[in-house]
């Protein structure tokens, strides 16, 4: 939790400087805390994020860096306001590089399209493997730090939002040689449970009935989790 925590407090500080012109006069006391994991959730996402799916803010594929991965799963209690992350990158070269306060977001925005940060989520670091990890929880309301209009993209934004259509949403990394992103995936929903840390991983309702249940893109994202995920935290 430290190590979140040190990198989210590194990147509000660089986005303060690098980011002023477009930051607006939201406090510290209206941004998103870091909390521990509520007793329940309402929902849980996931993105299979690959260079591929990246577009410039023009709408124009812009492949992002070759041969990188991103797992990308969150688990959401609406009720609270609470999102809980948890990101490994692989292939992926910082240094991180975004005018929001971090490099790692979640955008609004149906696939092939581009669309604003609604989310800023600490970046992911080396965990001594090679791969890039970030885990933590935030409860909002939320900051992006990222005021193009004179309103910071964050404000207004819900979590039941989301809830009601994850697809209108993608997950993505952004670094220096990268810009548009590194890594990019839409979200699609998984059993609120998600995948359990085990040999293979599980969905809690068992594998096979957890991923049936989803049907379509959601069967394949929930998939790809199971034979990705390697640090799944129940809570």
């Amino acid at each position: 939790m430290t190590r979140i925590r040190s990198t989210l407090t590194r990147s509000a500080a660089v986005a303060a400087v690098g980011a002023a012109a477009v930051l607006t006069g939201t406090s510290t006391a209206a941004a998103e805390t870091e909390v521990s994991p509520p007793a329940e959730f309402t929902s849980a996402f996931t993105a299979m994020a690959t260079p591929d799916m990246v577009v410039n803010a023009d709408g124009v594929a812009t492949p992002g860096e070759p041969g990188a991965t991103g797992t990308f799963t969150y688990r959401i209690n609406s009720d609270l306001e609470i999102i809980c992350y948890d990101i490994e990158l692989d292939g992926v070269t910082p240094p991180y590089m975004s005018p929001a306060k971090t490099a790692t977001h979640i955008h609004e925005a149906a696939a092939g399209k581009s669309g604003p940060p609604r989310i800023a989520l600490p970046n992911p670091e080396d965990d001594g493997s090679g791969t890039l990890v970030s885990k933590g929880c935030l409860q909002g309301p939320f900051t992006t730090g990222l005021a193009p209009q004179g309103t910071d993209t964050g404000q207004g934004f819900t979590l039941a939002q989301l809830e009601a259509n994850p697809s209108a949403f993608f997950t993505d990394t952004h670094t220096s040689a990268f810009m548009a992103g590194a890594v990019r995936g839409q979200l699609s929903a998984i059993p609120v449970g998600g995948v359990e840390t085990g040999a293979g991983g599980t969905a809690d309702e068992g594998s096979a009935g957890g991923l049936l249940a989803l049907g379509g893109v959601g069967v394949a994202a929930a998939a790809g989790a199971v034979a990705l995920r390697r640090h799944r935290a129940q809570g």
